[in-house]
């Protein structure tokens, strides 16, 4: 049995939910999300909490996924989502160009201009070196976020590049004959 899957989703106050077949659509304070169900899942909501119900064993593999993936939903609609990230460089910085457009300096010969999708909002700090990336779909979040990193990972004999806040790199040596 999936203990994932059995736990119950609390509502909390001033989120709705609606069932429809295998799409649970989830509006709260921040905005509205839609979650497709894998086939064999339902939920059902009982005082206050979804739970996750699977009609046999062949869908444990994907039971504990659908209640992940609508407890996402509903901690997006309240709270919302993000993911920081940091520009390690000289030179390297990034601002905000408009309302859906981040631009980057990351050492190339031409600035890289990144358009934002709906739903995601970027935050730059004064420095220019710390992009705050937010929204209520998680996983538009995280690819935002990967994309943006993917435009210059961080290299591991510079320890340059734009990584996640906290990302923990281990540094390479380089030759042997460089001093």
């Amino acid at each position: 049995m999936s203990r994932i899957g059995k736990k119950p989703i609390p509502l909390p106050q001033g989120v709705a939910v609606k069932i429809e077949g295998n799409t649970v659509a989830v509006q709260g304070p921040k905005g509205k999300l839609e979650t497709l169900l894998p086939r064999g899942i339902q939920m059902e909501q009982q005082d206050g909490h979804l739970v996750a119900i699977r009609q046999n064993d062949s869908q444990a593999a994907v039971h504990g996924l659908a209640r992940a993936l609508v407890n996402n939903a509903v901690e997006g609609v309240t709270r919302g989502w993000t993911r920081e990230l940091e520009i390690v460089g000289i030179g390297y910085r990034a601002e905000m160009k408009g309302k859906g457009m981040v631009v980057f300096t990351l050492g190339f010969s031409h600035p890289i201009e990144y358009p934002l999708p709906s739903g995601v909002e970027v935050a730059v700090d004064p420095k220019q070196t710390r992009l705050t990336v937010t929204g209520i779909d998680r996983q538009k979040v995280g690819q935002v976020a990967a994309e943006m990193r993917s435009l210059r990972p961080p290299d591991p004999y510079k320890n340059k590049g734009v990584r996640y806040v906290g990302e923990r790199l281990k540094k390479k040596v380089g030759k042997t004959g460089a001093k």
